[in-house]
């Protein structure tokens, strides 16, 4: 049996989009028009959503491809991507972010490539989405927890729980973007596109200062070396052509070593790897003995709630946040349970 991966390669290779009414085509590197899955990748760039996004919406879109026999997609409608949502739900048992993830993927697909216009999709069966409150650790066990870390990983570990930053703003901070004369970080392009400031707690400052010196060193190797090139957000490398060799511009936890961009396969320092501090955090969890679960967002939710139980308003934890309602804020105070007052136990009160 052929490997899965081989198969959504043999897709890749052979999808083409326009031109033809029909499915596939087997008109291979001759074909008039730019096969699907390349314009698809196009489409999503031109929109500057993340590589990670990316890796998803072209997944799904295969996906769907495989589940309707290799079918063109214009060959599909509204009733195949119904069947396709719905399977996942009942069938697959999936939760409802996985199915929402899927849906916008084959949405974006109609819309922004295909230009298809889908009927509103009223016989999809949805996946239940929960309403579960987040795991946040006390303040001894995030004691604990970061002091069992250390290196990058334990400076990391404090900079989520210090900021509320999301993991992979924390990962792709640049130099500029932190001011140690106001003691400010300023979260560029995070979720929804927005900028946003939070503080720079002091007892980081040192840490972060020798880190930014670090990638200093790195970058003047890399500059030796003939690259030292980072990539930069959307267009701005057209429009500030040397801007991507400035330091300003590098990431403050460079990588240990350089690799190939997926986007253009140019040979660059990258970031710090999600995976490392994962495995770090997981490692400090169980040497402290926790059973709670524990992910770099379970910092960014303690970090929430934290503030909350020390009084602060939380219309400023939304802002320190970058949500865009405040109900999502709100879910802290269901943590605290306590809704503008606490609420003592009556047992407490009988004693």
């Amino acid at each position: 049996m052929l490997n899965i991966w081989v198969l959504l390669l043999i897709c890749e290779g052979v999808m083409e989009y326009g031109g033809r009414t029909g499915g596939v085509s087997n008109a291979g590197p001759r074909a008039r028009a730019p096969r699907l899955m390349d314009e698809v990748q196009r489409r999503i760039r031109l929109k500057h959503y993340s590589l990670r996004t990316e890796q998803a919406y072209t997944g799904w879109i295969r996906r769907f491809i495989f589940a309707n026999e290799k079918r063109h997609p214009r060959e599909l409608g509204a009733a195949e991507v119904e069947g396709f949502l719905t399977r996942l739900a009942v069938e697959g048992n999936v939760a409802a972010s996985t199915q929402n993830q899927a849906l916008s993927a084959l949405l974006f697909l109609y819309r922004e490539v295909l230009k298809i216009d889908l009927p509103w999709l009223k016989e999809v069966v949805r996946a239940k989405r929960p309403r579960r409150l987040p795991t946040v650790l006390s303040r001894d066990e995030i004691a604990a927890l970061l002091g069992l870390m250390d290196g990058r990983p334990w400076l990391i570990a404090n900079l989520l729980y210090g900021t509320g930053m999301r993991l992979m703003e924390c990962l792709r901070l640049r130099v500029k973007d932190v001011d140690f004369a106001r003691n400010e970080v300023l979260v560029r392009d995070g979720k929804g596109g927005k900028d946003r400031r939070t503080m720079l707690p002091r007892i980081l400052v040192e840490p972060l200062q020798r880190e930014i010196e670090r990638a200093r060193r790195l970058h003047e190797r890399d500059l030796s070396a003939g690259f030292g090139e980072t990539r930069l957000p959307h267009a701005l490398a057209r429009k500030y052509p040397r801007a991507a060799r400035e330091f300003a511009w590098q990431f403050v936890f460079a990588s240990e070593n350089r690799s190939s961009d997926p986007i253009d396969r140019r040979e660059r320092r990258h970031h710090f790897d999600d995976a490392i501090l994962a495995r770090a955090l997981q490692r400090a969890r169980r040497q402290a003995g926790m059973v709670k679960p524990v992910s770099a967002h379970t910092l960014r939710h303690s970090f929430a709630t934290h503030l909350l139980e020390d009084g602060y308003d939380i219309r400023t934890i939304q802002e320190l946040l970058g949500h865009k309602d405040i109900s999502t804020t709100q879910i802290y105070t269901h943590v605290l349970n306590r809704g503008g007052r606490g609420v003592v136990s009556p047992l407490d009160r009988a004693g």
